[in-house]
């Protein structure tokens, strides 16, 4: 008779069972340990919403030098920026749930107002570089701009004043981001300076960037519509009252003139 034994291919399946199951917890095991390793700093920027951001450099924060007066800013600031680092602070476990949750809106807080100083940096504004040339940031929405490039600004360096915009280096205006999620980012993530000095510092990025020689001229049926002048409009929109006084007062001031000449 020809054939295997039962006995042993129930066996050996058995033993082959056994083998895919340790190499599924094997597996199982080294995914879980890949996800407890991502850093603190890459999941944040690979959230959803956070494209305007880049990774700042652990020497950067561990400086403490660059750290400098973000202590007053921030609450939680120390378990903040050990939560940035993955550390684990002294007292963790003894924080309430609200407490934990207080914390790492702090680091997120910590984390931009950090970011806002290493992009001003060389290796920060390499990195926004990247981001530039692809078109991370997104489009200027002006159609005479043909679709320029923009750059992050915030239209104050204090902490809830204003959300981020983005800024034309082609029209030198700003405007809201497209994506809703990014204007809820706050503006002083990305400061007041970053365009500007990013414009500077890399001339051969906006070598071939002109300002728009063309400009929109609105028309009814196909005619331009002829403006008024300022003075005339200012005229019409003054009081009569006004205008009659300037009237009475005019002549009296130069009968007076005539008067202090003699």
């Amino acid at each position: 008779m020809s054939g295997k034994n039962p006995v042993f291919s129930r066996k050996q399946e058995s033993e082959d069972k056994d083998d895919e199951d340790t190499n599924l917890s094997v597996y199982d095991s080294q995914d879980e340990e890949d996800e407890e390793e991502i850093p603190w700093i890459t999941w944040f920027c690979t959230l959803k919403g956070n494209e305007f951001f880049v990774e700042v450099d652990e020497d950067y924060i561990q400086d403490d030098f660059n750290l400098t007066g973000l202590s007053s800013m921030v609450p939680f600031y120390e378990y903040a920026l050990d939560n940035i680092l993955d550390l684990v602070s002294p007292g963790e476990d003894d924080l309430t749930v609200e407490q934990q949750q207080l914390v790492e809106s702090a680091a997120e807080t910590l984390y931009g107002l950090i970011h806002a100083r290493f992009i001003l940096t060389m290796r920060g504004m390499k990195l926004m570089e990247e981001k530039y040339r692809n078109v991370s940031f997104g489009r200027c929405p002006r159609v005479m701009c043909c679709g320029q490039s923009v750059l992050p600004v915030g239209q104050s360096d204090i902490l809830r004043e204003a959300s981020v915009k983005v800024f034309c280096p082609k029209c030198e205006d700003i405007y809201f981001p497209r994506s809703a999620k990014h204007k809820s980012l706050d503006g002083a993530f990305w400061g007041t300076t970053f365009p500007h000095l990013f414009c500077i510092c890399n001339p051969s990025l906006f070598a071939n960037v002109t300002k728009p020689t063309y400009s929109y001229v609105p028309k009814i049926y196909g005619f331009r519509i002829r403006k008024q002048k300022k003075e005339k409009d200012q005229i019409q929109q003054q009081p009569q009252e006004t205008r009659n006084r300037k009237e009475i007062q005019q002549p009296q001031a130069n009968s007076a003139s005539l008067v202090t000449v003699n």
